[in-house]
């Protein structure tokens, strides 16, 4: 019997959220991606109650919006919480200090991008709207506040988040003191355990909900990965993984496996470590096959990992600073 997932509050907002949520980048045009097999794992996830859904008009320009929204229609009776992002005008990952947020979040395009996304997904308002990519350099700058409080004000979106620069988690606190940030989306797993110094700590102190990405370091935690894996031209994970970075990867995952506890996967373990932070309000890990879904929800069952072993598990850490999105 399937017991009911966990859920977390999402920050000051208060919502209810599952804390296993779900990441839709792969299904927007990741190769090997099927558009039944994605709609039949999303009704899969919703089926076991995930509540938490993440997009992006950016994944397949739209279609993972699209997605998504076919599935919502059927489960209006529902309270799922549906999450998606601007992407930078200038459509460059990751932003840097010297851009202009006038050619990156202008409002005349904030407010485009998001009546887009509506259309999409099908929705009246969206749950929570994010900017896909952010540098602090702008973050006093009042032009993305009022555009911001114009999409609230006018019940576009119920909340707003960003999404911070991988590796770079202490690059949104200052936009996180002006009190308008309603979530933080940073990447935080096993490895990439920065967050946890500086951005978690105030994010407690304010309220912001944390949404933790790339739960498996793009794969690598899945135990999955050998020094031979490729991808078809075009497909991301060639630039992530490109063969050095491949190489010194599975080093770190090999130190990893002994840590594995018996009966239980290296991706569970991955996903049993970021649950076991309080910081955390959900993980969304991608999934495009029901069998992925059962898996990586299955590990909300409120069962804590074991004291020491988390110990063990915080050796782990690596900290990288080459920056991409």
């Amino acid at each position: 019997m399937i017991g009911a997932m966990q859920t977390r509050r999402f920050g000051k907002l208060g919502w209810p959220v599952s804390e296993v949520g779900y990441g839709l980048w792969g299904m927007g045009g990741w190769s090997g991606s099927d558009d039944a097999e994605s709609i039949a794992a999303l009704e899969r996830a919703v089926e076991r109650g995930c509540t938490f859904f993440d997009t992006a008009l950016a994944y397949g320009d739209g279609k993972s919006e699209q997605l998504l929204g076919k599935v919502l229609a059927r489960h209006r009776d529902k309270s799922l919480v549906v999450a998606t992002k601007i992407p930078p005008k200038n459509r460059k990952w990751p932003a840097f200090p010297d851009y202009k947020l006038e050619d990156v979040f202008p409002a005349d395009y904030v407010r485009e991008a998001t009546e887009t996304s509506l259309k999409n997904l099908g929705v009246s308002q969206i749950d929570l709207q994010q900017f896909h990519v952010w540098t602090d350099a702008w973050a006093n700058d009042e032009r993305w506040q009022r555009a911001v409080d114009d999409l609230k004000r006018e019940k576009l979106v119920r909340a707003f988040g960003i999404s911070v620069n991988r590796w770079e988690p202490a690059n949104v606190l200052k936009a996180l003191r002006t009190g308008l940030v309603d979530s933080v989306q940073v990447v935080y797993n096993l490895f990439d355990q920065n967050p946890e110094d500086e951005l978690f700590p105030l994010c407690r102190e304010l309220g912001v909900a944390v949404i933790a990405r790339v739960p498996f370091d793009e794969g690598s935690l899945t135990g999955t990965l050998t020094k031979d894996a490729h991808w078809p031209e075009g497909d991301w994970r060639n630039l992530y993984f490109t063969p050095e970075n491949l190489a010194e990867t599975l080093e770190h995952v090999d130190r990893v496996k002994p840590d594995v506890p018996s009966g239980m996967t290296l991706p569970e373990l991955a996903l049993r470590f970021i649950l076991a932070c309080p910081d955390v309000t959900t993980v969304i890990p991608g999934m495009r096959k029901a069998r992925h879904v059962d898996a990586n929800l299955g590990v909300s069952d409120g069962r804590a990992l074991d004291p020491a072993l988390l110990e063990r598990l915080r050796r782990h850490r690596w900290v990288r600073t080459h920056v991409i999105v």
